[in-house]
């Protein structure tokens, strides 16, 4: 498969009506959110095994050494595929236009997108295995870890907020963007959105990172810092995830079985672009 042919994959999925990417009226929290559209076409990215930047992700204040590298969860790895899932401009303009919580459609698109998403990438990986290069999705493994709050996974004990693989770091690498104040990857279609990565034997051509710095796509304006409900980043600081994480623990009580936020990507000014981009760095 192409790099063509494999959006062209992605983007088909996206637009099918049948598909996961719109809402059942069945599940669907209000009546305005049925058959709403969740995600816009994708924006899609390469990183080759040899990047040294997936090593640098396992240094201490990056991600860490529980950071498991694309050739140790597939040996035959050659290439990872990044992939941003966009917000439709209705998800993410309900959500600004909601105060403090996070709109249904937000809602909807935080949790039933995320399956869509697992979907997806689930789909490309099988396909790419049956045109004979071997691939997986790290987050669907069963060598996937994470802990959220501190103590909450006895098999990364002392870790906290951190997973063995990072869907944001992968694009990161893989040149979809930088990241901004709110700890969110900024790509050139905004920070509004959702990732996902299939990690494959099949060698593709790497995406050029058009950026050096980590922050290169923020213009550090603060409007995440005034628009998040629980205070949780500062421009000195960005994001603190002791903070953040008990609010939307708030919007599971809320609004379970669902949760979320996004009030740090909705009506931002890097919401869907990049402002940073292009601008010289002194």
């Amino acid at each position: 498969m192409t790099l063509q042919q494999i959006e062209d994959f992605v983007r088909g999925k996206i637009d099918d009506p049948r598909g996961g990417n719109y809402v059942p009226e069945e599940i669907a929290v209000s009546p305005e959110c049925a058959s709403l559209k969740m995600y816009d076409a994708p924006l899609i990215g390469v990183g080759s095994r040899g990047d040294e930047m997936w090593g640098k992700l396992r240094e201490e204040g990056i991600i860490g050494p529980h950071f498991i590298l694309p050739n140790e969860w597939l040996p035959e790895a050659v290439s990872v595929i990044s992939i941003f899932f966009p917000f439709t401009e209705r998800v993410s303009k309900s959500c600004a236009d909601t105060p403090t919580w996070p709109s249904p459609e937000w809602l909807h698109s935080r949790i039933e997108g995320q399956e869509f998403i697992f979907a997806v990438t689930l789909a490309l990986a099988d396909e790419l295995s049956r045109n004979g290069y071997p691939s997986l999705v790290p987050p669907k493994d069963a060598r996937f870890k994470s802990a959220r709050h501190p103590g909450s996974n006895p098999d990364m004990p002392g870790l906290s907020y951190t997973s063995a693989w990072s869907e944001r770091h992968a694009a990161y690498v893989c040149g979809l963007g930088a990241f901004g104040l709110s700890k969110g990857l900024i790509t050139k279609r905004g920070v509004a959105g959702r990732f996902g990565s299939v990690i494959t034997s099949l060698e593709l051509p790497p995406t050029a990172r058009e950026y050096s710095g980590v922050y290169d796509y923020c213009v550090m304006c603060g409007a995440c810092v005034r628009a998040c409900p629980a205070q949780a980043i500062t421009i000195e600081g960005g994001k603190d995830h002791s903070i953040c994480a008990p609010f939307v623990d708030e919007t599971k009580k809320k609004f379970k079985p669902r949760y979320g936020c996004g009030k740090c990507q909705a009506g931002m000014p890097c919401q869907s672009r990049a402002p940073g981009a292009g601008v010289k760095r002194v």
